[in-house]
């Protein structure tokens, strides 16, 4: 699947520069979280990235929405609503379950893209690439099991597999692993109809089905948008700015040149930016397993993206 031009910026710089750009997510998640419920910042996230965009979509782009119809349209509503199954089912994950089992299931979107890429999208998956998910899903795990392993002397101590999966905690490992199937979704269908679509018109469509699904799902559970406090609005607002409407977007741009299972294993690259944000933002030092599975999820992204960088 090829896209029908060359691009116009090399597209491994816009997946750096859209790492760099998410791994902010998780710094305003923290702070909205002290005033708004997790459903709340999940549909809040969406609906003013959405809103943002109208004006302008509307404006460039009201031509070729209004031709988009039949299978286009259907399948761009479904990549909004797996997004938003995707936001609404990991953000929430985190108030069931331990970040270490959240983070090791929802990093399996790589796993998922690739084996359902041959079948969905007719793409194959080349060896280096199969290496460097290997390589960055490990660090992932890693980085995921050092907030509740400790490395001593005697070795690694973690908690039994039956203190992960008692209770509200298996919940929550459900609904984090949830998180990954309906994010690999949303990646294998953007593929797909980004070679076709704008970009624009894309994430017009996914975005505003999502934030009209997390509206819902956020009604349905008793919570509204109004009454918190202008911090917790900044937030908000930073939320769909940085990580969605310039981070998510440029990954679904990448997805117009670099196969769907390269973009998902780059996006392994956001936990890193995420701890180094902490670590400056949030007074949280890295532990030594954490920097370990750092280098190895930035080893597996080279890696993987070898191949690719010869495709551009």
């Amino acid at each position: 699947m090829k896209p029908a031009s060359s691009p116009p910026i090399p597209p491994l710089l816009a997946i750096l520069f859209a790492i760099l750009t998410t791994s902010t997510a998780s710094i305003f998640i923290r702070y909205a979280q002290n005033e708004a419920a997790s459903i709340v910042i999940a549909a809040a996230r969406l609906t003013i990235a959405t809103l943002i965009l109208a004006p302008i979509v509307l404006t460039k782009r009201r031509e070729e929405l209004s031709l988009i119809r039949g299978r286009e349209l259907g399948l761009g509503l479904l990549s909004g609503t797996f997004l938003a199954l995707h936001f609404a089912t990991w953000i929430t994950s985190l108030e069931y379950t331990t970040v270490a089992s959240s983070v090791v299931l929802v990093a399996t979107i790589p796993l998922w893209v690739a084996l359902l890429s041959p079948l969905a999208l007719k793409e194959s998956i080349t060896r280096l690439v199969w290496m460097g998910l290997v390589l960055a899903f490990l660090g992932s795990a890693i980085v995921g099991l050092s907030d509740a392993c400790t490395l001593s002397r005697s070795g690694l101590v973690c908690p039994t597999l039956a203190e992960f999966v008692r209770g509200k905690a298996f919940l929550g490992d459900m609904l984090a692993l949830a998180g990954a199937v309906s994010g690999a979704f949303y990646l294998l269908i953007g593929r797909r109809l980004l070679a076709g679509m704008s970009l624009l018109s894309y994430i017009f469509i996914v975005y505003g089905m999502g934030a009209a699904v997390l509206l819902v799902l956020m009604f349905v559970s008793g919570e509204t948008l109004l009454g918190y406090q202008p911090d917790t609005y900044m937030w908000l607002l930073l939320l769909a700015l940085v990580p969605q409407l310039i981070g998510h977007s440029s990954f679904n741009w990448a997805l117009r040149y670099l196969s769907a299972a390269y973009v998902s294993v780059t996006l392994l690259g956001e936990p890193v930016g995420s701890t180094i944000l902490a670590y400056f933002l949030l007074n949280e030092a890295p532990t030594s397993l954490k920097i370990f599975g750092a280098i190895l999820i930035l080893t597996g992204i080279y890696i993987a993206s070898i191949p690719e960088a010869r495709k551009v």
